[in-house]
């Protein structure tokens, strides 16, 4: 083992320790996969889903991207969404944004970053379509946190729009979609009030985004 042999050990040892307070747990684990929630959050590290709502491993099926973002052309996350609702049959979709977002930094400013300005064009986007409201803060700090907010308001209308979710629906399915943030400074998750549980309800959260 020529490298990062200390990600071995910690593996071993984090292994070991379930297997102490639950010597079936990876034998359960490995004939099955039934989570009841899909986990669409940002790449950040800092925000490692199962970790900050103390879930184990294959309660929370996962899709992380850079800024939280569901794109109608990202076949990446839609393959992702498809597969929680028609095949895992998941009954809660979580897009959960957090406040010091770099993506979302990086789409306020005016700077080149190369290649990713492509995908943050979705979070500009935003920024226009509600730029009377955000530009009404003088404080950044405040701007900043809001557009993180709106961004994930906006993930959600996203895959409300998806034809899997609203056949869900129209089929008579239980499946909720709901927006969270995120604070990295205190831990916390915060409910944005955005919770959607069939097709009648997505078509008046547009009046909040």
């Amino acid at each position: 083992m020529r490298t990062l042999g200390n990600l071995f050990d910690k593996n071993r040892e984090w292994a070991a320790a379930i297997k102490v307070r639950d010597p079936d747990f990876f034998l359960r684990l490995s004939t099955q996969q039934a989570p009841e929630y899909l986990w669409i959050g940002c790449s950040d590290s800092r925000v490692p889903a199962t970790e900050i709502v103390d879930l184990m491993p294959g309660e929370i099926f996962v899709h992380r991207n850079i800024a939280n973002l569901v794109v109608h052309s990202d076949l990446n996350c839609l393959s992702v969404i498809q597969f929680a609702v028609e095949v895992l049959k998941v009954k809660h979709i979580i897009v959960c944004g957090h406040y010091g977002c770099g993506g979302v930094r990086a789409a306020m400013d005016e700077e080149n970053h190369g290649l990713i300005d492509n995908w943050l064009q979705y979070i500009r986007d935003i920024y226009r379509n509600h730029r009377t409201v955000l530009e009404a803060h003088v404080d950044e700090a405040l701007r900043y946190n809001l557009l993180c907010e709106l961004n994930v308001m906006e993930q959600v209308w996203n895959v409300c729009q998806t034809t899997f979710v609203q056949n869900a629906w129209d089929s008579g399915r239980e499946l909720n979609v709901h927006g969270w943030i995120y604070s990295i400074s205190d831990g916390i998750l915060k409910d944005l009030d955005v919770t959607v549980t069939n097709r009648a309800e997505s078509t008046s959260i547009r009046r909040k985004v």
